[in-house]
This record gives structure tokens, sequence and C-alpha cells, in this order.
């Protein structure tokens, strides 16, 4: 991609005006869960998810570090939030890198004789939140040995590398490793031949227990209080898709502050888990199932707790039979049904085949949120697909600029 994404002080201001009440009313709902088993189960915890919620992780937000996916419309400031990734979210050390590169470029030098032109770092705000997390679990102990885990073959190990290059101007040691070489002995967990005091966790906690078991190593030293991990494994609450559901029912509006709803009904598209129930859409009491089957063009179905846009159906995109299956399908295992965004797009120039292509392209805005509270950094991504995610394929990542007239 040849250009960044521009973007202006008010629109970023107007951003962080409302994501402050949604985070507030999120955290009201995670609190609420901890407490109340029935609340609980809108969010459909497996058993094992279940099993470890019983284990405090050590500092009072489960997500230090998350990471919000909206779709942003220029000009009249909608918003649809599909996702709240709210386990430790890829890219904000990429979007760093990609900001420097493109301030050094001769067209943005250029540029900025007639526009001031400002970054949102993203990469401090997610290091500081997860040493902010550790010194709450240590009670302000030395400095961590940070382990970096995630699998040997995932596309974003650059970016551990680029972590471990931050970690050590700050003057802590940050290895990076695969959570299978992992030992946990003598009450310690070992990474990389040394004790490891925090782990900066970028593996799923999903494909970890899958993958690995409940009494892997790893686990168990999380479990018995051996070492931090940011994020913990209570972020599964809010991780869940059905998050967005329990946020937006109307069954749940009691508990919400009147600046929290105001933000939950700007922000959150209508959002149901799938069951067959009563409920409400505009107003009106609707039987849901017979209700989604007669609306595809405006729908989309999501698996409650999936990444990278496996499993989404997109019902405008589908026949009527191939979206009956889909709903049939979404009864019999968590999901949830959305209504289909704005989904904003602008002209990007891009460079392949040796030539230069300009084409409209997608793009979302997925702010990353510190502490659970504000935005630090904003990323990015374009598609030329309906379904915009770059791991699955098909997309890319422009760093996003602040700009104002001189």
């Amino acid at each position: 991609m040849l250009r960044p994404r521009l973007t202006t002080p008010r629109e970023v201001a107007s951003l962080q005006g409302r994501i402050r009440p949604l985070m507030r009313a999120m955290k009201r709902a995670y609190q609420r869960a901890i407490v109340d088993r029935p609340f609980r189960d809108q969010f459909g915890l497996l058993d094992w998810e279940e099993t470890l919620l019983a284990d405090v992780p050590g500092y009072d937000w489960p997500s230090p570090t998350s990471r919000l996916d909206f779709f942003y419309v220029s000009g009249t400031g909608q918003l649809g939030l599909t996702e709240y990734n709210a386990e430790t979210p890829a890219g904000a050390a990429y979007n760093d890198a990609l900001c420097e590169t493109f301030l050094d470029a001769p067209a943005v030098r250029e540029f900025s004789r007639a526009y001031e032109i400002m970054t949102l770092p993203a990469l401090p705000g997610v290091v500081g939140s997860i040493l902010a997390a550790w010194q709450e679990f240590s009670r302000g102990r030395s400095r961590p040995r940070i382990a970096i885990l995630d699998w040997d073959d995932v596309p974003t190990r650059t970016e551990f590398e680029l972590y471990r290059e931050h970690f050590a101007t700050l003057g802590i040691e940050a290895v990076i490793d695969d959570p299978r070489r992992c030992e946990y002995r003598g009450g310690t967990l070992w990474v990389a031949g040394k004790p490891a005091d925090l782990i900066y966790k970028r593996v799923l906690v999903t494909e970890l227990i899958e993958t690995c078991g409940m009494e892997h190593d790893v686990v168990r030293a999380v479990r018995d209080g051996a070492v931090c991990m940011a994020d913990g494994f209570r972020c599964k609450i809010l991780h869940k898709k059905a998050s967005l559901a329990v946020l937006s029912d109307e069954a749940n509006a009691d508990l919400f502050a009147p600046d929290e709803l105001e933000a939950i009904h700007d922000c959150i598209p209508w959002t149901r888990v799938v069951r067959e129930r009563r409920t409400t859409h505009g107003g009106e009491t609707i039987d849901l199932v017979p209700w989604m089957l007669a609306r595809k063009d405006t729908l989309v179905l999501k698996p409650n707790d999936d990444y990278g846009g496996k499993g989404i159906t997109l019902g405008w995109t589908v026949d009527s039979a191939q979206w009956e299956v889909a709903v049939r399908e979404a009864l019999a295992q968590p999901y949830i049904v959305q209504q289909k965004v704005a989904i904003p797009s602008e002209p990007y120039a891009s460079w392949a085949d040796g030539r230069v292509h300009v084409l409209d392209r997608m793009l979302d805005t997925a702010p990353f949120i510190s502490h659970g509270d504000y935005m630090e950094g904003i990323l990015t991504r374009l598609s030329t697909a309906a379904l915009l995610n770059v791991t699955a394929g098909g997309g890319s990542t422009v760093p996003t600029l602040v700009v104002q007239p001189r």
C-alpha cells in the first residue's frame, strides 16, 4: 500500500469520547458476570473456561490490553462495533513501525509542509498496560523477565521481535518461545532455560488448552500464581462475541448508566445470541429464528469464539438455502447474529505487478485499549473482500496519521 490512512483530531476525539463510556459498560458486565452465574451464562462459556475463572489473575481488569474493531464512517461519525478482542490482540507494533516508515517517505514529508502530522503510537500502550498488570501482581517487585509465548509457526512472529527490541530499550529481558517448550518445576516456569516472571500471551487461550490441555506446564504455573500472564484466563468472558449481545440486549439495560446505554446504542449494532427465543428489534417484539430466516440480506452470523473470519456467514453473500443451513448450524453451537453495518471505503493506491493500482478499499477502525479504559493507537485494515480480516487473506494494514492544516 502506498499511502497511509488520514484522520483528524476531531474524529479521534469523537471516537475516544464514545469509547470511555462503552468500556465502563464492559466493566459493569464483567463485574456482574464474575459474581452472578445465571448472568454469566449469557456469554456461553465452556466448562473448562468456567474452571479457569476460579483463578484470580492477580490484577483487577482481566484484559490489560485489548482492541475494539469498529467500522467508522467518516463525516457522519457512524460507528459499528463488530468485535471486542479482549485477548492481547496483534498489530500494535506493526502499526508503529509502519508510521515511522511512512513519515520518512518523501511524499509525506512534502505533505507536512501544509499539514501538521501526528501519530497515535500503540506499542507503548500495550507495553505499559502489561507492565502495570505485573506491578499489581507482584506488588512492586523488580523488573520482570518476560516470555512472549506463541506457536513457532505463526505469521506474526516478526511482531514479537519488535516487542523484544522495545523491552530491551527499557532494560527488560524478553524471550520468544513456544509454550510447548516451557517447563514448570520447583514452583518456577522455565522459558528458554531461565525463570520467567511475566508472560506476554499471544497464543489464544482456546488454542493453548485444545493443543496442550489443562495440565500443561504453562497453565499450571499461571493457576498456581507462579507467573503473571497478560491477558489472563478471565479475559475469555468479554472476548466471547456474545459480550456484544449481552450489552445490547434489552433484558440487561437496567445494568448500565444512561451515558453507557447511549454509547452502547451508538457503537454496537443490534446483536443477539442465536437461540429459540422472543426478543426485540427496533422496538418491536420478534420471534428470533423465523425473523432471521426472513432477513438474511441484513444479517451476519458469527461463531461465539473464533478469529480470522472463520465460521462467519454474511447473509447477503449466500442464497436462501445456504442461509437456512447456516442458521440451523448456529442453533446447534454457540453463535451470534448481528445487524449488518455500514462499511466505509476510500481509494488507496497499491504497488503490484510492476505498476500502481488505485482501488476503492473497505477499511476498519480498530483502536487499542489500555487498562480497559482509553484508546492508545488505531489499527487500520484494508480489504477489497466483503470479509475484512487480514488473517483471512486479501487484506493489508496501513498506519493511521492524524492531520490538520498548518
